[in-house]
């Protein structure tokens, strides 16, 4: 198996679209067997969900994330657990010990309305409410 994170400076990355790079991890028995870093080449939000795919990743933790990114993750066959907040490491060992907090029906828009960017101030895209 293969988990992704959005990553940046050791933290979960807040802005699915937006992140220039993924931390990807190669699990074993929910061990962790090996990691690398995946750049993004600055891919927009349908192109990353391809290049996920292309690198076999089934599981995906991240931060804010629109619904049309979720969709089409959904369609590669990646399993999204969005609204995470902290360290990707610690993120994805949450994740196999069942500790992981994550928002469902986390919603990214475009249109921040309020001023923000995504992770910001916690209310609409980066977490929690």
């Amino acid at each position: 198996m293969i988990v992704a994170v959005t990553y940046e400076n050791g933290m979960v990355f807040q802005h699915f679209g937006h992140t220039a790079q993924f931390k990807l991890y190669m699990v074993e028995n929910n061990a962790v067997q090996e990691s690398r870093l995946l750049p993004t080449g600055a891919s927009g939000h349908g192109a990353l969900a391809s290049l996920l795919q292309a690198a076999g990743v089934n599981t995906l933790i991240c931060g804010g994330i629109g619904a049309g990114a979720k969709e089409a993750l959904a369609k590669c066959g990646i399993t999204v657990y969005p609204g995470v907040t902290g360290n990707a490491d610690q993120s994805v060992q949450a994740l196999f010990s069942g500790t992981l907090h994550f928002v469902p029906d986390i919603q990214c828009s475009h249109h921040h309305e309020n001023g923000h960017t995504c992770g910001e101030d916690k209310h609409g895209c980066g977490g929690n409410h």
